[in-house]
């Protein structure tokens, strides 16, 4: 007998692994690696200039300081694929695709775009580790359809 039920946000390994739930599965997955490697770099950042600091003082600076504070798009993203993935009545392939094209989206580093994607770019040309963590992701992209694009007549 199983003490604990299947974590909601892994896979199962069974029937219940559809295609647009392991798509949501892998994106969260690549968000939460990417997640923590700019936390391991602003940490990085934030302890040269001010010393080393404690797992509790991160989480403090991660939930107050404003250094931080662009990671917390990672974090409210992750949230909502936690919320998809939990729900009794599965994962379809619109929730999958439109998960995947927001974060298509947000996870596109740019020095002109809004003021999380110039710091995504900045960060990726800062940390090799961030380049590997974002390749990922643009597999997951590259692998979903865009979105059609809208028509000029409407």
């Amino acid at each position: 007998m199983e003490d604990h039920p299947k974590d909601p946000y892994k896979n199962h390994g069974d029937s219940r692994d559809t295609p647009a739930r392991q798509k949501l599965v892998y994106l969260r997955e690549a968000l939460l690696r990417l997640h923590k490697t700019l936390l391991d770099m602003e940490r990085r950042a934030f302890e040269k200039d001010h010393g080393k600091i404690s797992a509790g003082g991160l989480f403090r600076l991660v939930v107050d300081d404003p250094q931080f504070s662009w990671l917390h798009n990672i974090s409210e993203f992750v949230v909502r694929i936690d919320e998809a993935l939990a729900n009794d009545e599965g994962v379809t392939n619109t929730d999958a695709h439109v998960a995947v094209s927001l974060a298509r989206k947000i996870f596109a580093p740019s020095e002109t775009g809004d003021s999380f994607q110039k710091k995504y770019f900045d960060a990726i040309q800062q940390d090799p580790a961030v380049v590997m963590e974002h390749a990922e992701l643009a597999k997951l992209f590259n692998n979903e359809p865009p979105d059609p694009e809208p028509d000029a007549s409407e």
